[in-house]
């Protein structure tokens, strides 16, 4: 009898090759068989997953070794997104917005927080789970537009020590932000007592984490300066669709002992389309286009963005992960004030507190920004020096930090030389940078990089070496 989806293969072809890995034993191996350490301590955290919410371990060479866990419900992931939805933010992966405005508040409420997680003395963590909804009831659904809709995670004990939940309509308050900024506070604490412990456990001074928790770029920008590790390596995509890479690298590494393969740097693994049939998209739409070689396209491209243009840049192969690091990005002038809300006018249409990141050459970190080390994933969030804050304030967040990708010319060619281009016309090594899309997944393909140029105002568009542009009015 053959598979429905696969008829050329029989089920017997599946017999014994089918290797079921741990949820957090994957995270893991997506970030320890990436990185370049022989040798380093790992965390797992994230919401749940297999019955457990963090996971502590060493990997050495082929191995990887759990020393303790944290299960559900205690949760860092559960505990973050509760009050995220308390904030007024309800969907699914709605936590950015929660760190993102969290720069606007202060972190006044610690003390009450410090009752809803408890920071144990063995380097874990307890919820006071008289603050959450029962974990035996329904989380997680699924609408008509198959979006997953998450019930609410907060108790009514939580309701009376922090309030009624905002809804969609109500504004953010002081309070609101306050409260954001004590969230995130907190949250960068724990991460920071299970980091501290751990280091005491291994004696180890490489960390690799993974985890939905570990795409907090605040608090990761933050870990070596608060904890005593030295060196760190984060995926590209430390969030659940990562556990897919490493599930196949924990089979690859621990069941089949391949040997290590070089640190991957590369989150360049997904689409890729040619001028052709780009052309051929266009032809069918009958859209006019350009096609212009590297040179005279980043000239076109640089001299529309200091003339406050917005771009669309489709190259090379698609990013895998959430973030948009020059192969499926919008990017303008990080220069402008006023960049911020002509992206948010003409694409974005989205909260006014959520910053947008700078693309930086990487050679001229140490120039910009107080913390010098690689970020090729956009995983980091680090302070722009005070004397350069004036000069890129499109990328400058309201606290003076920044979400920055260090871009190398060996890995991100093309999108290097069009930084390289604009600095050479402003002095300014950096592009302000964030995912091309409007209110859906970024694009992948060049016809839904065409559809979201069609229905925004963005000024051009540029896939490979085509080039479609609005007339400037």
């Amino acid at each position: 009898m053959n598979s429905p989806a696969s008829p050329d293969l029989p089920l017997s072809a599946f017999v014994g090759k089918i290797k079921q890995v741990e949820h957090h034993r994957s995270h893991i191996a997506s970030a320890f068989f990436a990185s370049p350490f022989e040798e380093a301590a790992c965390l797992s955290i994230d919401g749940s997953g297999d019955f457990s919410t963090t996971m502590l371990g060493i990997g050495k060479g082929n191995s990887i070794t759990i020393i303790d866990s944290v299960d559900f419900p205690h949760s860092a992931g559960i505990f973050y997104t509760a009050f995220t939805q308390l904030l007024g933010f309800p969907h699914y992966g709605d936590e950015y917005k929660v760190m993102g405005m969290a720069p606007y508040g202060e972190p006044k409420y610690l003390d009450k927080l410090s009752d809803v997680v408890k920071l144990t003395p063995d380097g874990l963590f307890k919820l006071n789970l008289a603050y959450f909804r029962e974990g035996t009831q329904g989380i997680i659904t699924y609408g008509e537009d198959h979006a997953p809709l998450v019930a609410p995670l907060f108790s009514e004990k939580m309701v009376s020590a922090f309030g009624q939940p905002r809804k969609k309509e109500e504004p953010l308050t002081q309070y609101h932000k306050d409260l954001a900024a004590s969230v995130q506070r907190f949250t960068e604490q724990l991460i920071f007592h299970l980091l501290t412990h751990l280091h005491k456990r291994t004696g180890l001074d490489n960390i690799c984490i993974a985890g939905g928790v570990a795409q907090n770029s605040v608090a990761n920008g933050k870990i070596l300066r608060n904890t005593p590790f030295k060196n760190i390596y984060i995926p590209s995509a430390g969030h659940d669709a990562g556990i897919s890479m490493g599930a196949a690298l924990y089979t690859q590494h621990v069941s089949v002992h391949y040997d290590r393969q070089p640190a991957i740097r590369s989150a360049y693994t997904g689409s890729r389309f040619t001028n052709e049939a780009i052309k051929a998209i266009l032809n069918e739409r009958q859209i006019a286009f350009e096609e212009l070689p590297d040179a005279e396209l980043f000239d076109r491209i640089t001299d529309r963005m200091i003339n406050g243009g917005v771009v669309g840049w489709f190259s090379g192969r698609a990013e895998f992960g959430p973030r948009a690091l020059g192969g499926r990005s919008i990017i303008a002038d990080p220069r402008r004030a006023d960049a911020k809300e002509i992206l948010n006018l003409k694409i974005k249409r989205r909260e006014s507190f959520r910053p947008f990141a700078p693309s930086i050459l990487k050679e001229y970190v140490a120039d910009y920004f107080e913390v010098v080390d690689e970020v090729p994933f956009m995983e980091k969030v680090f302070p722009i020096k005070k004397e350069k804050q004036a000069l890129i304030p499109a990328v400058t967040h309201v606290d003076g930090t920044g979400r920055l990708q260090t871009v190398d010319a060996d890995i991100s060619s093309r999108y290097y030389g069009l930084i390289e281009a604009f600095r050479k016309k402003t002095g300014i090594p950096i592009l302000l940078n964030t995912s091309f899309n409007e209110n859906e997944p970024i694009v992948n393909s060049p016809a839904e990089a065409l559809d979201c140029y069609l229905r925004t105002n963005m000024d051009m568009l540029v896939m490979e070496n085509v080039v479609v542009e609005r007339l400037v009015s």
